[in-house]
């Protein structure tokens, strides 16, 4: 696999749930309280845990570089006398002897972390951080490999792409309901009850087993996206077992699943037209006049494909779900922005095929037509635990007004999601509030000016909110930063993990 095709595997780990067409300043020198200490006591295994928290890994190797296991964990915390399920993880081992074990996730939900440490981890993660840390990968409840919520075949999955219901009309919104509803009743009646536990509540506490079960009496984690609010979920549960933690391209936990919805529109319009700002600079860009001509030309893009679906040269067919979302997998990384207009010219003159090349990568599709993984499914199972939603048509049509207008480009397209959740088995259990994490050691947490999955106040609210967080901002386009941004970012990570430094709160890359 080349570093392009690898990068781009990267990007999309972080693309794959979005839609349900559904120079720096200097560190200082600080002791975060989580330096390394072979002597330090274990945290006690809350009551009726005690299993769980105690048992050993049967580490096999699942490649020339990595371990994997399986942890069991209980179904229902509620109950954990109860059932079990089992959590993949794999581990790749410092070269070295390690200062402890690094946790990460990519985000989603739906997004593995199995496939990120297998697939991506010498990508993302820094040498020096790979010489400090194992660094162990898992799958979230629901997630892949780890009780995953199970709904459609993959040919079902490549039908329902090609479904593209017009919201505008009561057939529209019937169709939409029908289609909900067997959605619905298929994860149900294929996943079980496990389905009504993958939260990210349960989630967090399957992570502090994670962490006794790596022998490590804090938890060094690092995530990403979604990533974020599954550790800032930590960090309010369990603040002193709080080691040092990044949170990347942070969520807010208090916004509801309108306000989630409503930020991304406005934010990925903002990416848009810088995109189309930087496009009219180039010599081969399918647009021309100034930005808001440019904007109106790629509107009507949108539209012609909506009213008019187009074959690809492989025979299928690509409607205007498929081109929104291999257009959006573009905005993870402006480094794809050349792809991205390489396959709109390609569009114009015919030929979607680049554009649904795009659009398999976001959604995991394989070139044999099978599907890695189950993003699209989780993404809506735990969403639809996590987030009480109005799924009314009244509620939906109001909040479709409200998209349009953060989004004039793509909003209407992310639309009437909520109706995803209309007719769930389960009834959700969370419940959008600000954490604090009160006697957390320092946690960073990483905004990007310019990022459309997860805007920027986003990350200046998690600051605000978490008592002793450190905000560090990337200057750039795209979701995220570790990894993929500059060296001001990277060793700013970097030293903190393996240093213990704390970056300066505020510090400008």
């Amino acid at each position: 696999m080349t570093f392009r095709s690898r990068r781009l595997q990267w990007v999309a780990a972080f693309a794959s749930c979005l839609l349900l067409l559904s120079a720096c300043s200097t560190g200082q020198s600080a002791d975060p309280g989580t330096e390394p200490d072979a002597a330090a006591s274990m945290p006690a295994a809350p009551e009726g845990l005690e299993r769980y928290y105690t048992q050993s890994l049967d580490w096999t190797s699942c490649s020339t570089s990595f371990e994997c296991a399986d942890v069991e964990v209980p179904l229902d915390y509620a109950h954990p006398e109860g059932d079990s399920i089992q959590l993949a993880v794999v581990k790749m081992e410092a070269p070295g002897k390690a200062q402890g074990t690094l946790l990460v996730n990519p985000g989603g939900p739906g997004g593995s972390g199995v496939d990120l440490v297998m697939n991506a981890g010498s990508l993302v993660f820094s040498e020096d951080l790979r010489g400090a840390y194992d660094v162990l990968g898992f799958d979230p409840r629901g997630v892949s490999r780890s009780a995953p919520v199970t709904c459609r075949t993959d040919a079902e999955r490549d039908e329902a792409r090609t479904i593209d219901i017009d919201t505008s009309t009561a057939a529209g919104l019937a169709e939409l309901e029908a289609q909900s509803k067997d959605f619905a009743q298929d994860c149900a009646r294929k996943t079980g009850k496990s389905l009504g536990f993958v939260d990210t509540v349960s989630s967090a506490k399957d992570m502090d087993i994670l962490r006794a079960v790596s022998g490590d009496p804090k938890l060094d984690y690092l995530g990403f996206s979604y990533g974020t609010k599954l550790g800032a979920t930590y960090a309010q549960l369990f603040p002193q077992s709080v080691g040092h933690m990044v949170l990347d391209g942070a969520m807010d936990p208090s916004l509801d699943n309108e306000e989630v919805t409503l930020g991304q529109a406005a934010a990925f319009e903002k990416a848009i037209t810088t995109y189309l700002e930087d496009c009219l600079r180039r010599q081969n860009c399918p647009f021309d006049g100034d930005v808001d001509q440019a904007r109106s030309q790629l509107q009507q893009l949108f539209d012609s494909v909506e009213k008019y679906p187009m074959t690809a040269q492989d025979g299928r067919e690509v409607g205007i779900t498929d081109f929104v979302n291999g257009f959006l997998l573009a905005f993870y990384d402006d480094a794809y922005w050349d792809q991205l207009t390489a396959a709109l010219n390609a569009v114009i003159s015919g030929d979607p095929t680049k554009i649904l090349e795009m659009a398999d990568m976001s959604a995991g599709r394989n070139a044999d037509g099978t599907y890695t993984g189950n993003s699209t499914a989780a993404f809506t199972a735990i969403n639809c635990l996590d987030y009480p939603v109005d799924t009314s048509i009244e509620g939906q049509r109001r909040d479709a007004r409200e998209l349009a207008k953060a989004s004039p480009t793509i909003g209407k397209y992310l639309a009437f999601g909520g109706m995803a959740c209309q007719d769930w088995k389960y009834e959700p259990t969370g419940h959008p509030a600000p954490v604090s994490a009160p006697g957390a050691a320092p946690i960073v947490i990483i905004g990007t000016t310019g990022d459309p999955a997860t805007p920027y106040q986003w990350s200046k609210a998690l600051n605000q909110q978490l008592e002793s967080s450190v905000l560090l901002t990337f200057h750039g386009q795209g979701h995220t930063a570790y990894g993929r941004s500059n060296e001001c970012i990277g060793n700013a990570v970097d030293d903190y993990f393996v240093d213990s430094t704390v970056p300066q709160d505020g510090l400008q890359c």
